[in-house]
């Protein structure tokens, strides 16, 4: 049987309530979009930072864009606990060793594998140098990534690191569909495609057969 993410969520959040305190998490984002229901969702049980560590995102210019619109959403929206940002450096050397050797890879093959870990082992290895409680990620919340995969690293890491990783498919109970609400709310900047040049590349291709 499938491991239901959503309800070992339910279950900690429930024991932290129980406890009566706001444990330190460090949430991995991907952009702005992406985060708005998990920011709405988790405030009122954590004090939450954002790490923005996404090597991947090519060029530049679109790594930049989505780590401002990132902070203007942390800046504006009311949260039950204030959020704050911490803006990873842009490193795209990291991911292209990942990437080596699975250029052709389809999306979501081991090329997102491996940039998974190495987006979530940033996250960890800073959650535990930081002193956090816990650590997770909103890439869950996209239809398109692999939550088992996820949720399998982030406990791996857990154990190598000595932080806790905080399980959760933000999918479920329609959470992407409450964070293209927010994202038009906010008139957020939602991009076109994951953010490394492969991923433009397919929907590139994808968009040339749909013309022919």
């Amino acid at each position: 049987m499938a491991e239901n993410y959503q309800l070992k969520l339910d279950i900690e959040l429930e024991r932290i309530a129980a406890a009566g305190k706001k444990p330190r998490l460090l949430l991995h984002s991907c952009c702005a979009p992406c985060s708005s229901y998990v920011l709405e969702y988790l405030s009122r049980h954590f004090a939450i930072t954002v790490y923005y560590y996404n090597p991947n995102i090519s060029p530049v210019e679109e790594f930049a864009h989505r780590a401002q619109e990132q902070q203007r959403l942390i800046h504006e929206m009311p949260l039950e606990n204030p959020a704050d940002c911490i803006v990873g450096d842009y490193d795209p050397a990291a991911f292209a060793a990942v990437a080596a050797g699975h250029e052709q890879d389809p999306e979501g093959g081991e090329r997102c594998t491996g940039c998974y870990r190495l987006r979530l082992e940033s996250t960890a290895r800073t959650a535990a140098e930081g002193g956090f409680d816990y650590f997770t990620t909103t890439l869950s919340i996209s239809p398109l990534k692999d939550a088992v995969r996820l949720n399998t690293i982030g406990g791996e890491l857990a154990q190598q690191y000595g932080v806790p990783y905080l399980y959760s498919d933000f999918k479920k109970r329609e959470g992407y569909k409450r964070s293209i609400q927010l994202s038009a709310d906010y008139g957020l900047y939602r991009q076109e495609y994951c953010g490394c040049v492969y991923s433009k590349r397919d929907v590139q291709k994808r968009r040339q057969n749909q013309k022919e």
